[in-house]
């Protein structure tokens, strides 16, 4: 997380996007459809152009916009993401279509606990980006790095939460048992070792995982 005047400053750096997205952009401000900050979004795609990566596999499709950035910026990717809710997977799919990526990306649509089997069958991945339901990012990770390939990336956003993450005084019991979730899930990222991790202050913040591997 950076001050707002640095926040703003950033932000305005970044080149317009595609009129599409920035369509996309405009339904989930107008909509509340959490989609990822442009500065975080920048930093993962950054990332991710230079892994490579032939297989992604997003957990939290929402309307498609991080699927359609991410199979824009790394164009040999084949994207696999997870949506439950109708709505958003329809327009998703709307979108995928009118971005003329519909071929690279394979919608699962259904929660995404409960379609571990048609995750593994498309697997394994070379990244999995985790941007669902903040209290269950421990499971997801558990659940979807099995289908990690040895020298795979994983990226977690929110993960600061606004910054409430240090915050000792949050009047709201639900976003208080929330914070306390991310809390415990960042303390674990960090210590797993079987992976090198590092948490960037960029748009809500995000989480970067990198498998150590077999030792040798």
């Amino acid at each position: 997380m950076v001050n707002g005047k640095l926040h703003s400053y950033i932000e305005g750096l970044i080149p317009e996007r595609d009129p599409l997205l920035e369509e996309m952009e405009g339904y989930a401000r107008e909509n509340h459809v959490p989609i990822m900050e442009l500065a975080g979004i920048e930093a993962m795609l950054q990332i991710l152009r230079i892994q490579n990566p032939k297989k992604i596999l997003e957990v939290g499709t929402a309307i498609g916009y991080s699927a359609l950035r991410m199979a824009a910026a790394v164009t040999t990717a084949k994207v696999v993401t997870i949506e439950r809710d109708p709505e958003r997977y329809q327009l998703a799919e709307e979108y995928f279509e009118r971005a003329g990526k519909a071929e690279y990306i394979t919608l699962i649509k259904g929660d995404a606990l409960e379609v571990e089997d048609q995750i593994r069958e498309q697997g394994p991945y070379d990244t999995i980006f985790i941007d669902a339901a903040k209290g269950q990012y421990k499971r997801f990770f558990e659940m979807y790095s099995k289908y990690l390939q040895e020298d795979g990336v994983i990226i977690t956003d929110n993960v600061l939460f606004k910054g409430l993450v240090c915050e000792t005084d949050i009047e709201s019991k639900r976003t208080r048992n929330l914070v306390k979730k991310i809390d415990g899930f960042n303390h674990w990222l960090m210590s797993n070792p079987g992976y090198y991790t590092v948490i960037l202050p960029v748009g809500d913040g995000v989480a970067i995982s990198k498998k150590r591997g077999e030792m040798k």
